[in-house]
């Protein structure tokens, strides 16, 4: 099981732009490095990152093999209610991660 974790803001007003960042802990092997007994390790990446703001999706991005072991990834959206977000990454060997997080939206 993967460790996880979304950092951002709990509280924001209507319209505010608000960060958020997002880490997930895991190996990323590429499939190109040879292990110690000289063959290739079998590749093992996060294919996929997806983030929705009560249900819609605000931010996406796909991954390859050139990113680091325990990817970190941060992006902007505007908070326009009170509601959940939630983060879910897919990658290689059936694996897949879902964390939330809640923001409190108040009246401008």
């Amino acid at each position: 099981m993967a460790r996880a974790l979304i950092h951002m803001p709990a509280t924001a007003q209507r319209g505010d732009i608000i960060e958020i960042r997002a880490l997930i802990g895991h190996p990323m092997e590429t499939g190109y490095r040879v292990g110690a007994d000289g063959k290739l390790l079998a590749r093992d990446i996060i294919r996929s990152f997806v983030c929705r703001y009560n249900g819609e999706q605000v931010f996406g991005a796909e991954l390859h093999q050139a990113i680091s072991a325990n990817p970190y990834i941060a992006f902007f959206t505007t908070a326009t209610e009170s509601g959940t977000l939630e983060c879910i990454w897919q990658g290689d060997n059936g694996f897949a991660h879902t964390e939330k997080a809640t923001i409190t939206v108040s009246a401008a």
